[in-house]
């Protein structure tokens, strides 16, 4: 499958400046790592030794939804 996409003129440049005889495709291939998914379970425990930042951050989450929730609620009513 083909697909089109549009380069700024430098992108342009520097991409066939490394080009060679090779495709745009190989070189794009080339130079861009294909992104592997990562498992979440990777991340259990990443606040384990920082119980007082998680805290604070949770907090933060916590407030900014109900901060949400009541500017979507005025909105409605506006």
């Amino acid at each position: 499958m083909v697909k089109v996409i549009s380069l700024s003129e430098e992108a342009y440049r520097r991409l066939k400046a490394n080009k060679g005889s090779k495709s745009f495709s190989e070189v794009v291939i080339e130079f861009v790592p294909e992104r592997k998914k990562r498992n979440i379970m990777e991340f259990a425990g990443a606040f384990k030794d920082n119980a007082e930042e998680w805290e604070r951050i949770e907090k933060e989450i916590y407030a900014e939804r109900k901060r949400a929730k009541l500017r979507d609620r005025w909105q409605r009513i506006a």
